[in-house]
């Protein structure tokens, strides 16, 4: 995991996926990949990809078998 949370490297992807794991997280605490693939309208692919960078970025964290949670806060979104 990057100790530096630059969110300059991510892109528009990256970004979708964590303001649905955002959006997700307000109510549950956590996002499951399925809902997320849902969320985003992307391939699983893609999302894959994306959470694998926001999770070496420390954008987010693996919770579980299946599920992603915020990392520490370092910019906001909107949802």
């Amino acid at each position: 995991m990057a100790d530096d949370h630059d969110v300059q490297v991510l892109s528009d992807v990256d970004i979708h996926v964590y303001e649905a794991i955002a959006a997700e997280a307000v109510e549950h605490g956590w996002a499951g990949f399925g809902s997320l693939v849902r969320a985003t309208g992307l391939e699983e692919d893609e999302v894959r990809d994306s959470l694998r960078t926001l999770i070496d970025q420390g954008h987010v964290l693996p919770k579980g078998d299946d599920g992603y949670g915020l990392g520490p806060h370092t910019f906001e979104v909107e949802y």
